[in-house]
């Protein structure tokens, strides 16, 4: 069967169709880069990252490109090529994103605080470096945004985000906001030149809703329905200078922000800009959140692409503003044939929160002990139209169930036989993977199918590399970058007492054994005797 997606913009499931022959954009909306990311925002880039990887897959049947004889037909080539672009907002926009304008506190400004009571307390990271390799400034919104970005791009490789690893050789796979200013203020000054925006009294520059009758389209908002913003950065002088409650910011002229540019500057060396400038005067300021991603996805993808994703909290304002101004601005009919959203992420049944004191950020869950392979089967497991509940004992059954399967591959490729290859399998895997990417069966067809297979074969060696071209999550993976335990023994002495224990077994003392083995217990070692031998790691716990 060929893959089938539920699309936001419809709210039905429908085939998958690409614009074009074996080839997909993918925009994700990524980081604001003002703190480390938490498990919720690496649940929804993890959604595209399965995506992404299902749809290069070589169990992925390709069918012909979007047109008006093509209704889906499988072409019998496996593996799409994809574009995957997710962009970072290292412009320091408000802490209210719910406000199409951009409500309540500077991001950076918070970050400030945030990271001098952090260098003052000692718990800023020894040789913190800003964006020029020197040591942090934490007054300085690029030091911040580059010290985020970092640590960012650093945990989503280790959770094998393929775009943080494809942004490696190519950069332009995640844009930077700070350095995409120019390709906002160009579709700003197009709107404005379209009859699509206007500049208020207030001297910010607002899209019109009311000349884009689809407003709404993709949320179920419509601009009547909508209420006028509120927040400290959203004044009522500011709703009475629109024309619309709905309208929403595209250009904020702002002396006092902290990451500020002046549009005659960025714009000097194009004449068409310069032109418009004359006619509508933007000010220094700085952009509107959502113009953000319409420049950047432009500028890599082109004005329409195939799949936009993000979470569920970006269908409004941000994704319905953004569809709006790009179609408004390129002339198109659709921004993105597809729209897939992540639904939430509840931490042991309960949403989010630091004063629960159930709020974590990825590299907590590493320096606890978890590795990045066991977080991201955690986190990918569930579907992603289903809140997904993080628990622990969720996070100790999934890396059971990865040496399971990595156990299953030693076992195959060491083999003498042949074997052949089980297409019944592969079959199950992608029907359940095309329905909607449901992972949960296909994890579950490949849980029978290990657990059933006593004599796995070096054909079942390739079949479950095939799987794992998807879910990234056999092959060896670095040990977290915190692995210190205060109070507990350090490695050399735990890797004595298995060596000991080891000898003890070998030589069927049996007693001495299980008092080594107690002992590890009590120290919350884990030890999983293999065919090459025993392994052993510390117990991880939330």
């Amino acid at each position: 069967m060929p893959l089938v997606l539920h699309n936001t913009l419809g709210g039905s499931l429908m085939p998958f169709i690409p614009l074009h022959d074996r080839k997909v954009t993918f925009y994700t909306c990524g980081p604001t880069v003002y703190d480390y990311a938490h498990i919720g925002n690496f649940r929804s880039f993890l959604v595209a990252d399965l995506l992404r990887r299902w749809l290069e897959s070589p169990l992925c049947e390709c069918v012909g490109p979007r047109d008006s004889a093509n209704q889906g037909t499988p072409t019998g080539v496996f593996g799409y090529h994809v574009t995957h672009v997710m962009n970072i907002t290292d412009v320091g926009h408000m802490t209210d994103d719910a406000s199409a304008d951009g409500a309540g506190l500077d991001k950076m400004e918070e970050a400030t605080k945030r990271l001098l009571e952090d260098k003052k307390s000692g718990r800023l990271p020894e040789g913190a470096t800003g964006a020029t390799g020197k040591p942090l400034d934490p007054t300085d919104p690029y030091d911040i945004a580059a010290y985020y970005t970092r640590a960012f791009i650093d945990d989503a490789k280790r959770l094998r985000l393929k775009v943080a690893l494809d942004a490696e050789h190519d950069p332009t796979c995640m844009p930077h906001a700070t350095q995409s200013i120019k390709g906002m203020l160009q579709l700003i000054l197009q709107l404005l030149n379209q009859n699509h925006a206007y500049l208020a009294e207030d001297g910010a520059c607002y899209f019109d809703t009311q000349s884009f009758p689809d407003y709404g389209a993709l949320s179920g908002n419509t601009v009547e329905a909508l209420r006028a913003g509120a927040g400290e950065r959203v004044s009522d002088f500011n709703q009475r200078a629109k024309r619309s409650p709905a309208d929403f910011l595209l250009w904020k002229p702002d002396r006092t922000h902290l990451m500020r540019w002046d549009p005659r500057r960025v714009c000097a060396d194009d004449q068409k800009a310069v032109a418009i400038l004359d006619r509508f005067p933007l000010h220094e300021g700085y952009p509107g959140w959502h113009i953000e991603c319409s420049a950047m996805a432009l500028a890599r993808l082109g004005p329409r692409i195939d799949l936009h994703s993000g979470g569920e909290d970006n269908i409004f304002p941000h994704h319905e503003c953004e569809l709006a101004q790009s179609r408004c601005a390129n002339h198109t009919d659709q921004l993105a044939s597809f729209w897939i959203h992540g639904r939430f992420l509840r931490v042991e049944g309960q949403k989010m929160s630091k004063s629960k004191g159930n709020f974590f950020t990825a590299r907590q869950l590493f320096a606890k002990g978890f590795s990045p392979t066991t977080v991201r089967l955690e986190l990918i497991k569930t579907h992603y139209r289903s809140n997904s509940n993080f628990t622990e004992q969720g996070l100790i059954d999934a890396s059971k169930q990865i040496d399971r399967w990595r156990t299953f591959l030693q076992s195959a490729e060491q083999s003498p036989t042949p074997g052949v290859r089980n297409d019944s399998v592969a079959t199950k895997f992608a029907d359940a993977m095309n329905n909607d990417l449901n992972i949960a069966e296909a994890l579950g067809v490949l849980n029978s199918w290990t657990r059933d297979t006593t004599a796995p074969t070096q054909a079942d060696a390739q079949l479950i590399r095939d799987f794992d071209t998807v879910l990234a999550l056999l092959e060896p993976e670095d040990l977290p970058t915190d692995t210190s335990h205060a109070g507990g023994p350090d490695d050399a002495y735990i890797d004595d007492l298995v060596r000991r224990r080891t000898t003890a077994r070998a030589e069927k003392n049996w007693p001495e054994a299980d008092r080594l083995r107690d002992e590890l217990a009590a120290l919350e070692v884990e030890v999983t005797d293999t065919p090459t031998g025993p392994t052993w790691r510390r117990r991880a716990t939330l």
